[in-house]
């Protein structure tokens, strides 16, 4: 049994609540939602923005969106908010651009004061250590807003899953990024102490502390349940389940506030096949949430699907009209509907025999995961001879979950010819800073009796810390570079993070590659003075599996990258941005599969949604044509590697022998 925390106390409404408290709770000021990629956080967010600004019209709300993917504006889609609702889609570069513009000075004379380092070196640290505290920066001038009550309550929609625990976590990593620069004053305090018998802090203490104050009241912020609350959004999906349970559990870690779980796009009740099948699925899944007391402790809110895309203000105004309480799913009579048929409208053409790295990227939630496996089976049995290692690198993996079996750090033979992955990045980027505290340690030992290192010492233990964030994602990607460069395997299947966090990645080995090379100049430069054996060769070790990662994507020959979408609006301007960002980094778009499109089908609901989408398919054959875009029809649940081989056998048939096949 799971005690009872008192951030995560049940609301003060009745068992009979009709709506979730965050829609009428007026002492809130932030309100976090955040789930896996393609649930529905943004329309949640925007459909609790417009509630609660026509409900408050003397109060002021606003609307603020962190993903590195925005789309807020395409769920208003031209719809002007309420004079006392503001909406932000956050440029977080531009806080941390302003961040650096106001303070650069203040921390380059810190860095200056604790280190050996020139003024050149220390601003070439400084520079390249910040990208990625963008998102901390925009993080920390929210609650600054909340904290100044420049707005009466503040609604962020967060990116996906992993990504948002990150942004969650930052406090506590922007606190060791402090400590960093409070060792390097030390020394000079001591220094201070030892010659002038001054205690007296300067300007540079002042700064220190009123950067810690901030955190310590976003940190405040995020604790208190009467000021803050975080929402989850999920599916009725095994997978969405997966992750929802991790994202609860880090939050419970974290001790921030929950009280409701919105599970959305429950399917209707009727004699539909397609609509039958979804239900069946989504109901045992509902049995799952109940059967699992971390989820089930909370206040669970059913959405139904709506016929008509949520965008604009008619649906977004009546989005919560029909949420419901879930209280025991409905008993599911008999055996279960069978699954619908495949169904494709092949168009995109199979990696060729001379790809050695196939990326599939796109929005989360459309299908990434099982169109990553299905063609890294396919690929295993078409290639005989050839090795197909499939893998994950993000912060949220669901390999296991879809190929329902257990998946690791360690490859995994999955059939003749194919192994699967899931690279824990993060404790790949541990590993690294294991051997620099041992080379450091090893080095001041052997100096110990000439010098003292007493502030030194800390200084070089804490230099990693000014290290990029994202290292520790471009390093799982180096470590595939690896297993590539011991002649093993013969091709490489990324299941990669949602859009933008994936433009974000593929943007990184540029700076982290500049980063090296800073480090490098140091290592040389200093060699007289400390050598580090084995972070040296680790680093010339990333730095060659980065040059080769960057040479291979950036060959059309060797690399092939698919774009998965659904056919909605959002879901096609969000793939826009992902083509136009891989044109602008030199990485061809092989083709288009568009996912969970609705088959022709008289049942009311289906035909809705299939009216819908077929102005959403016309856009999309617009940007990518035809023979470069299939069509995966829905398909009931794809899992396990006998329906995922069916599924990879069938994904890559010429159009007019799939059309024979499945007509």
């Amino acid at each position: 049994m799971v005690k009872e925390r008192p951030h995560e106390r049940r609301p003060k409404y009745a068992e009979d609540s009709t709506a979730p408290a965050f829609l009428s709770d007026r002492r809130l000021q932030l309100l976090i939602f955040g789930g896996k990629g393609g649930v529905g956080k943004t329309t949640c967010a925007t459909a609790t923005a417009l509630h609660l600004a026509r409900c408050s019209p003397q109060s002021s709300f606003l609307l603020v969106s962190t993903d590195p993917a925005h789309s807020l504006a395409d769920s208003l889609a031209g719809l002007t908010p309420p004079p006392n609702l503001q909406i932000l889609e956050l440029d977080a570069g531009e806080y941390l651009a302003a961040f650096k513009e106001k303070h650069g000075d203040q921390l380059r004379q810190i860095a200056a004061r604790g280190t050996f380092f020139s003024d050149e070196e220390i601003n070439r640290f400084l520079d390249l250590s910040l990208p990625g505290l963008d998102e901390l920066m925009a993080f920390l001038e929210i609650s600054a807003w909340a904290e100044s009550r420049r707005y009466d309550c503040i609604l962020v929609d967060t990116a996906p899953g992993g990504h948002t625990l990150r942004l969650l976590a930052m406090p506590e990593f922007f606190r060791k990024w402090l400590d960093m620069l409070d060792t390097l004053l030390a020394k000079h305090r001591y220094m201070k102490w030892a010659f002038a018998h001054s205690r007296q802090r300067d300007e540079l203490d002042a700064f220190l502390e009123d950067l810690g104050t901030l955190v310590k009241r976003m940190q405040a912020l995020l604790l208190d349940p009467g000021r803050c609350v975080f929402i989850p959004v999920m599916l009725a999906e095994t997978m969405s389940i997966r992750e929802t349970l991790s994202i609860v559990q880090e939050v419970r870690r974290l001790k921030l506030p929950i009280t409701d779980i919105v599970i959305n796009r429950l399917f209707p009740e009727n004699s539909c096949a397609v609509c039958a099948d979804e239900r069946f699925r989504q109901t045992k899944s509902l049995q799952q949430v109940l059967g699992k007391s971390l989820l089930s402790r909370f206040a669970l809110w059913l959405v139904p699907l709506y016929a008509e895309e949520v965008r604009g203000q008619k649906a977004l105004e009546s989005f919560w009209v029909q949420v419901t309480r879930m209280t025991l799913p409905s008993q599911m009579a008999g055996k279960a509907p069978s699954p619908p048929a495949l169904r494709v409208e092949a168009g995109v053409p199979e990696p060729s025999p001379d790809t050695r790295f196939v990326i599939f990227a796109g929005k989360g939630g459309v299908g990434k995961t099982t169109l990553a496996c299905a063609t890294a089976l396919h690929l295993a049995r078409i290639h005989r001879g050839k090795s197909v290692l499939l893998f994950s690198a993000g912060p949220a993996h669901g390999l296991s979950s879809c190929l329902e079996m257990d998946v690791d750090s360690h490859p995994r033979t999955l059939i003749s010819g194919l192994r699967a992955m899931e690279i824990d990045s993060q404790a790949e980027f541990e590993a690294l800073k294991k051997h620099y505290a041992a080379d450091i340690e090893s080095f001041l030992r052997s100096v110990s009796h000439e010098f003292d290192f007493v502030f030194d010492r800390e200084v070089l233990e804490r230099t990693l810390d000014l290290s990029p964030p994202g290292l520790d994602e471009v390093m799982g990607l180096t470590r595939v570079m690896e297993l590539l460069a011991t002649g093993d395997y013969d091709m490489l299947v990324l299941d990669s993070a949602a859009t933008g966090h994936l433009i974000r990645l593929l943007e990184l080995p540029g700076i982290i590659d500049q980063w090296l090379r800073v480090f490098f100049a140091v290592l040389l430069k200093y060699q007289q003075v400390f050598r580090l054996t084995r972070f040296s060769q680790e680093l010339v070790a990333v730095s060659k599996n980065l040059k080769k990662l960057r040479t291979l994507m950036n060959n059309p020959t060797e690399t092939c990258l698919y774009a998965v979408s659904i056919p909605t609006d959002m879901a096609y301007e969000e793939t826009r941005d992902l083509v136009a960002a891989c044109q602008r980094l030199g990485i061809g778009v092989a083709g288009l599969f568009l996912n969970l499109v609705t088959p022709p089908s008289e049942c009311p609901m289906c035909s809705a949604l299939q009216r819908r989408e077929s102005a959403v398919r016309d856009e999309f054959r617009r940007t990518l044509a035809d023979d470069r875009m299939t069509v995966v029809y829905r398909h009931g649940d794809l899992r396990g590697l006998e329906r995922l081989s069916e599924l990879g056998e069938t994904l890559y048939q010429r159009a007019h022998v799939a059309s024979r096949a499945y007509a």
